[in-house]
């Protein structure tokens, strides 16, 4: 018995991707609040591209044993709001297995005056940190943390300020380029 030639090849269905946009409208399901993700903000100066950064470190509070695992972040930013998207948790590749929380750093230069910073899950629970970046004075401030009004919305989400992860480029090495040249 002879297999039958097919007239056309057969479609494959796309997978659907997720929108932030869905994510930011959705309502969530009731749930109690528990504490899942911290928000970090910091300045971080780049050696190799000798620009400085304010970043935003998202990491979950469980830590992994097993495997390395990067938490995947759509980033929608207007003017001085920026919306987080937790899309879930990528797995990388790591020779050595550690006990480390999932992490992921977003990188923002020119952050100056007041940001609000929306941390959104997908089934569409928000918390909101509102920020002060002065780089000037090399400070950022907490000024408040809450969870916005919305039905059902729930606390996941710590937002603080790590001022022991701060990096700043010594100027004196600056200094001594110059008079070496």
């Amino acid at each position: 018995m002879s297999l039958k030639k097919p007239d056309s090849i057969p479609k494959i269905p796309k997978t659907r991707k997720k929108k932030a946009q869905s994510a930011l409208d959705a309502i969530p399901a009731k749930k109690p609040d528990k504490l899942e993700y911290s928000c970090k903000s910091y300045y971080k100066y780049d050696e190799a591209a000798r620009k400085q950064f304010c970043v935003f470190a998202i990491e979950t509070v469980v830590e992994f044993t097993n495997f390395s695992y990067e938490v995947s972040v759509d980033v929608v930013q207007e003017k001085n709001v920026i919306n987080f998207i937790l899309m879930g948790l990528k797995a990388n590749m790591n020779v050595v297995p550690m006990v480390q929380p999932a992490k992921k750093e977003m990188l923002f230069q020119d952050l100056v005056g007041d940001y609000i910073v929306n941390v959104v899950k997908q089934d569409g629970a928000i918390n909101t940190g509102e920020f002060h970046f002065n780089i000037y004075k090399k400070e950022i401030v907490l000024t408040k943390q809450y969870k916005p009004k919305k039905k059902n919305n729930r606390l996941f989400c710590k937002f603080e300020v790590a001022e022991e992860e701060f990096s700043f480029p010594e100027n004196n090495k600056g200094i001594e380029r110059r008079l070496i040249r």
